[in-house]
C-alpha cells in the first residue's frame, strides 16, 4: 500500500472533501501515524557532549564509558557484554568483557577501573 506524504494526502483531501476544523484533525491525525513520525524525524545537530568542554593535559582525566550488551554468551565465563572505557586524553580504548547483570563494582573487581 502507497504511504502518500503529509502534504500530497492534505492536497488529496482538500480536494475531494471539507468539514468544520479539518486542517487541525488532520494534523492531529498525521502525528499519530508512525510511518509519518519516522520520516520527519529531525536532522539537525545531536545534543550531548560532543565536544571537551576543557582542555585535557593528562590521560584518565576525562573518561567516556558505554556497554555493548545482547551478544551471544561466550568464553570461559559466558560474557554476553562489553565494557567500553575510552580514554578522552590519549584516545587509548579499553575493552572488559562483562555480564549484562554485572554491578558496577563487579567490573572494577574486573578490571573496570581505568
Amino acid at each position: 500500500m502507497e504511504h502518500r506524504s503529509k502534504d500530497r494526502t492534505k492536497e488529496r483531501v482538500a480536494s475531494t472533501a471539507w468539514w468544520p476544523k479539518w486542517e487541525q484533525e488532520f494534523s492531529a491525525y498525521i502525528k499519530t501515524c508512525e510511518r509519518c513520525q519516522k520520516a520527519n524525524r529531525k536532522h539537525g545537530k545531536n545534543y550531548g557532549l560532543l565536544q571537551h568542554i576543557v582542555e585535557l593535559k593528562h590521560p584518565l582525566e576525562t573518561i567516556n564509558m558505554d556497554w555493548v550488551t545482547g551478544l551471544a554468551p561466550g568464553g570461559k565465563e559466558n560474557f554476553n557484554s562489553f565494557l567500553i572505557i575510552v580514554d578522552s586524553f590519549s584516545k587509548s580504548i579499553r575493552c572488559l568483557p562483562c555480564h549484562k547483570e554485572d554491578t558496577a563494582m563487579d567490573n572494577a573487581k574486573n578490571g573496570g577501573h581505568p
